[in-house]
């Protein structure tokens, strides 16, 4: 099995230090930049499998990072916030970002939401033997990793392909945004569920569903979110 690769994006030396000291424990090969502009460059240059990204950098912050990173890959993204910079945070997942982590954080938890959103992003999910699953006007390949919503192929990031898959082959079933995060992300937001509500406005504004649709996601008030297929 190849070594996954780590890039590691922060201006605070001591921050990669202990990241990277972390990371080789478990066995990935790090790599660091201390700009916005040199992660992009690694990016491009290293292939990394995962980026840790700071959003308050020099020459360029962690948001356009994401942002120029998401126009040319689907690499996961973990970003890294300060308590007090909710807004940005919300953002980042609005942009692309599959995670993020708040400062100051626990160096085994950050492992190990690298692990999950590698494991995550490395499987193919599958339910009942399908990798295809279609509606009228919607096709979700995960096979070939791609949406086709009323004509249209869609760029997906893979916690929204995920995400709308685990609703689309549930159809009906109403899912609480702590159930969403247990299946997609693997583990507990210690109660913050606004990770599932931000990914679930921005893949509505990617389908762009007509109110004529004979499917919809619908909003659980006080619960979470259900495929809704509607009866004729």
């Amino acid at each position: 099995m190849d070594i996954q690769k780590v890039l590691i994006a922060d201006d605070e030396k001591h921050i990669r230090e202990i990241l990277k000291m972390y990371c080789e424990k478990e066995g990935f090969d790090v790599i660091e930049a201390v700009d916005g502009a040199e992660a992009i460059l690694k990016v491009q240059s290293e292939k990394p499998d995962i980026l840790i990204l700071d959003i308050m950098m020099p020459v360029m912050d962690g948001l356009e990072v994401c942002k120029q990173v998401r126009k040319m890959s689907d690499l996961p993204i973990i970003m890294l916030t300060a308590k007090d910079e909710d807004d940005d945070r919300i953002l980042g997942l609005e942009i692309g970002a599959d995670d993020y982590i708040t400062k100051p954080f626990n160096s085994r938890e950050v492992v190990a939401r690298i692990k999950a959103v590698l494991r995550r992003a490395g499987a193919q999910e599958k339910q009942e033997g399908r990798s295809r699953v279609e509606y009228d006007g919607l096709t979700i390949d995960m096979e070939e990793y791609q949406v086709v919503a009323f004509g249209q192929k869609m760029t997906f990031t893979a916690k929204e392909m995920e995400l709308l898959w685990c609703l689309a082959t549930n159809p009906g079933k109403a899912f609480s945004r702590n159930q969403l995060l247990e299946t997609i992300w693997g583990y507990s937001y210690y109660g913050d569920t606004r990770t599932v509500d931000t990914h679930i406005k921005r893949i509505r504004q990617k389908l762009n569903i007509p109110e004529n649709s004979k499917w919809d996601i619908t909003t659980i008030w006080g619960v979470g979110y259900k495929f809704e297929v509607k009866s004729e």
